[in-house]
């Protein structure tokens, strides 16, 4: 009767590692995509900040390619702190 009961607190216990892994797979899968949706909007924004500044002509074409540039490196930095 023992090895019946060491056969189910295993059973038992591998249910709960099985549950736990599953929960973190999760919770790291909706990271990841909402890492993604910010790299997206972040692009959005910044192709909108690029024509807006060629419009206003306040900075020559190298200056607007540059702040698009900073625009998309600071989402790509709120993704990955997003992620961790």
């Amino acid at each position: 009767m023992k090895s019946g009961n060491l056969l189910k607190g295993l059973v038992v216990a591998m249910g709960c590692l099985l549950a736990s892994a599953a929960g973190a797979a999760t919770e790291q899968g909706q990271q990841r995509q909402d890492a993604r949706d910010t790299k997206q909007d972040t692009r959005q924004d910044s192709r909108k900040e690029k024509v807006d500044c060629k419009k206003a002509d306040n900075k020559n074409n190298a200056e607007c390619r540059q702040d698009k540039r900073d625009t998309k490196q600071d989402g790509r930095k709120e993704a990955r702190d997003i992620k961790y």
